[in-house]
């Protein structure tokens, strides 16, 4: 989404949630402002075309949690044409067995939770161990710090790499 001057002084140094409230997307806001929202993503990111970025969560619920967002603005999967839905969901396949031998982890569950009045589409992979409880509730554990790994940050970068889409 493009922002003017006006609308991005007036919005400048409001929180994602405030952005979001006001209509507005934290995420083109964030990219388009020189990461003023949340800042830089360079150290999360482990792949982007002219379509999608994926990364490791800044915030994540589990060691190894990542996701897949669009490049431009759609809601959710329902606005986004086909095309960018195959990519994403070939991606996450793919990434759903990256992070299981990467990190040793039992599942990977996928889930979009586009909601709110302005939210910008992504796919999240949580991954799940043997010695986490199974079902809904990791969708909703608590947020961690992000710690980076640079042996596996590097190793799922390079299996992406290598993946023909």
């Amino acid at each position: 989404m493009k922002y003017s001057d006006c609308e991005i002084k007036k919005y400048l140094g409001l929180s994602a949630k405030e952005l979001t409230d006001n209509g507005i997307c934290p995420t083109c806001f964030n990219r388009c402002t020189n990461e003023s929202v949340f800042g830089s993503d360079k150290e999360l990111k482990v792949f982007e075309d002219t379509d999608i970025e994926i990364l490791f969560v800044a915030n994540p619920r589990a060691e190894g949690h990542m996701m897949i967002a669009t490049k431009n603005h759609y809601h959710d999967l329902s606005e986004a044409p086909d095309y960018i839905n195959e990519k994403i969901i070939r991606y996450a396949k793919q990434l759903m067995l990256i992070i299981k031998e990467v990190y040793n982890c039992e599942r990977t569950y996928i889930c979009s939770m586009c909601d709110g009045p302005m939210n910008h589409y992504h796919m999240q992979l949580i991954p799940r161990y043997s010695f986490e409880e199974r079902g809904s509730k990791n969708f909703v554990k608590p947020r961690i710090k992000y710690i980076y790994n640079e042996t596996k940050f590097n190793l799922i970068k390079q299996k992406l790499e290598q993946f023909n889409y």
